[in-house]
């Protein structure tokens, strides 16, 4: 048996004026019974749960702990000048000329802290690709729900672009893709030969083959209700499982992040193909169609135009002076290992 980390905890002077200053930081919000004057504050974020203490004495001496962050979609200069802006007070530049380094600051009670170069600027820095990550789960599926809202349609049972099932019934595949590929993730000894054995059938004959089907009665807001809690099962499996555990699946025993980048693709692609039916726009954003075509199909080509490319990749589109792709699979394998059957 061992023990976790439940809260790292920072004592200060006001513990709700220094937590809002950190929950602005972070992108989150202390808990809803925090309040003012309160001798506690408590900001959890999907790292790390802060708990912040009023306590009598004051700052004494620079802190032998502190925080490094990263920032998720800014550069680090742009990161350090929006810290500066709510309140924090520049203590060292350690910025070198070549882009690499970091800035340390402290927050408005005088706690150091370290802005460290994003993840986009260290890949670029070091010629590596970025991985695949649960967040981007996250945001594929998101992305894809608040398109399908959007979508005045009230009958879901059309065709879904070129493929033979329809509108609803895609949503539902999709939604058991995801699910399936956090079910590979799950036993503490994920299988290397064979899928999770959840029963597979269609709903009709030439429907897809899920273990996931929508309740009809729960109309499209259920439907997509299923899409997201699929999505967010993948995203906690992604999140939790660590690097070197390996799982089946039918294209390449793979790694959670593999898992991840095919839940983005299932998702960004089979969006394509229910927005055509339902007659709807939707281009999803060209780094993270980046992202899983250098993990997913590291020798596609190198157009400007990373989500075509995708599109071409997954035999939905064509390509200037390529032909048309007719049969498809991606490497579930990380790129360096070799493939396994």
């Amino acid at each position: 048996m061992t023990s976790h980390v439940h809260h790292v905890t920072v004592d200060c002077a006001d513990a709700h004026k220094l937590g809002t200053f950190w929950a602005e930081v972070l992108g989150s919000s202390l808990a809803d019974d925090d309040f003012p004057g309160d001798p506690e504050a408590l900001l959890e974020t999907p790292g790390a749960a802060l708990l912040f203490v009023t306590v009598p004495e004051p700052k004494s001496s620079k802190n032998r702990v502190h925080f490094d962050i990263q920032p998720d979609d800014r550069t680090r200069d742009e990161e350090v000048e929006r810290l500066l802006a709510l309140g924090a007070t520049l203590v060292g530049d350690h910025r070198r000329p070549n882009g690499r380094g970091w800035v340390t600051l402290a927050d408005p009670e005088g706690n150091e802290f370290c802005v460290e170069c994003s993840a986009g600027e260290r890949a670029r820095l070091t010629g590596t690709r970025l991985p695949v990550t649960a967040d981007d789960v996250t945001s594929a599926v998101r992305l894809a729900v608040a398109a399908f809202k959007e979508s005045p349609a009230t009958d879901w049972h059309v065709p879904a672009g070129t493929l033979s099932w329809d509108c609803w019934e895609t949503v539902e595949h999709l939604s058991d893709d995801l699910f399936a590929y956090a079910a590979q993730l799950g036993p503490q000894s994920p299988p290397l030969e064979n899928e999770v054995p959840y029963h597979w059938s269609p709903r009709r004959e030439g429907g897809p083959f899920n273990a996931i089907f929508a309740d009809p009665a729960a109309g499209t807001a259920g439907l997509l209700q299923t899409l997201e809690t699929s999505g967010a099962l993948l995203a906690a499996m992604v999140r939790t499982t660590a690097p070197d555990v390996r799982s089946y699946h039918g294209f390449g025993v793979s790694d959670a992040e593999g898992f991840a980048a095919m839940g983005v693709v299932e998702t960004l692609v089979h969006a394509h193909d229910i927005a055509g039916g339902l007659g709807i726009g939707w281009t999803p954003p060209d780094d993270l169609c980046d992202r899983v075509l250098a993990r997913l199909f590291p020798d596609a080509p190198d157009d400007e135009d990373r989500w075509t490319v995708l599109l071409w990749s997954t035999g939905r589109a064509d390509l200037p002076g390529r032909e048309r792709v007719t049969s498809w699979k991606w490497r579930g394998a990380p790129l360096e290992e070799t493939p396994q059957p």
